[in-house]
């Protein structure tokens, strides 16, 4: 099974969870009160559909016209409408996880793995231009007696998040 497969297998077990929840729910508040809270759900996950795409759009725009890298507001704006849209569908688990997309540090930490996961599928050169430049941290070293450096220096470090500082 490739990728559409376990997604099917996934999704069937989504909706026997979600059926499974809303049964529970329901017996513990009453059925009325279950549809409502589901619908109400839905009715929110609308309206905070449209406001986190505007939002989205605005933010978007403005890092473009500024001249800035739209990157992360691409990201945090992809995990807010993801979140919306969670809302959107109706279940509760789905609602569950949609509000946990919503509060600022999961959408943070769920923002940064969609950044991760747009990092890894493009170029290096698309990912600069998209999300800004990488600092690299680096340190110098004395070259280990074996390694042939013809200048005598090895250069070791790490890529660290952040914005580019002029050393001057």
């Amino acid at each position: 099974m490739r990728g559409v497969g376990w997604a099917a297998v996934g999704g069937f077990v989504l909706v026997i969870a979600e059926v499974v929840v809303f049964v529970l729910v329901a017996h513990a508040i009453g059925w009325g009160w279950a549809v409502l809270l589901g619908l109400a759900t839905m009715f929110i996950g609308a309206m905070l559909l449209k406001r986190e795409g505007v939002r989205a759009w605005r933010r978007f725009r403005d890092a473009v016209n500024q001249g800035r890298p739209a990157g992360g507001e691409v990201s945090d704006g992809l995990t807010g409408l993801l979140g919306a849209l969670l809302l959107v569908v109706p279940g509760f688990l789905t609602a569950a996880a949609g509000l946990l997309l919503l509060v600022p540090p999961v959408r943070t930490l769920a923002g940064r793995q969609v950044r991760g996961v747009a990092e890894r599928r493009i170029s290096p050169a698309a990912a600069g231009d998209l999300f800004g430049p990488r600092v690299v941290r680096a340190d110098r070293a004395a070259p280990a007696p074996d390694s042939g450096s013809a200048d005598g220096e090895v250069v070791e470090g790490e890529i660290v998040e952040g914005e580019v500082i002029d050393p001057r």
